[in-house]
């Protein structure tokens, strides 16, 4: 094999493992009311926990049927800022900056900011 075909095959697989070193981020940027926010990929707004620790959810049970969680795959691996975290029961949920990361059951459109300031100001939208 000549040197200039073993440089081309090792560029092109070079290039075809890049998308793997570096997933695409979870979440897309919306605009609210409020300003930019992070959204989940049918552009619904996305809302952190005071209560949760850091890479912790504090939000399970009847918490988790107002607050759906942002659904990671255990095979989802972190990306610019994001990471998988491992909740009570064992599912897989999606942290920004160690933050996990919620929708809200009563935001029923893209844009919806309703639960911002929830429960004594402890919800609060996910900002980029």
């Amino acid at each position: 094999m000549t040197s200039s075909i073993r440089l081309a095959l090792t560029l092109a697989i070079s290039l075809a493992l890049l998308p793997a070193a570096f997933a695409a981020p979870p979440t897309k940027t919306g605009k609210t009311d409020k300003g930019n926010v992070l959204t989940d990929a049918k552009g619904m707004s996305l809302y952190t926990f005071d209560k949760d620790g850091d890479s912790k959810s504090a939000c399970n049970g009847p918490c988790a049927t107002n607050w759906p969680v942002l659904k990671a795959e255990a095979s989802d691996a972190a990306a610019d800022g994001y990471t998988v975290i491992t909740r009570d029961d064992g599912s897989k949920q999606w942290a920004y900056k160690g933050k996990p990361l919620y929708t809200f059951a009563k935001d029923t459109k893209p844009g919806d900011v309703t639960g911002d300031g929830f429960l004594n100001g402890a919800w609060h939208l996910a900002m980029p």
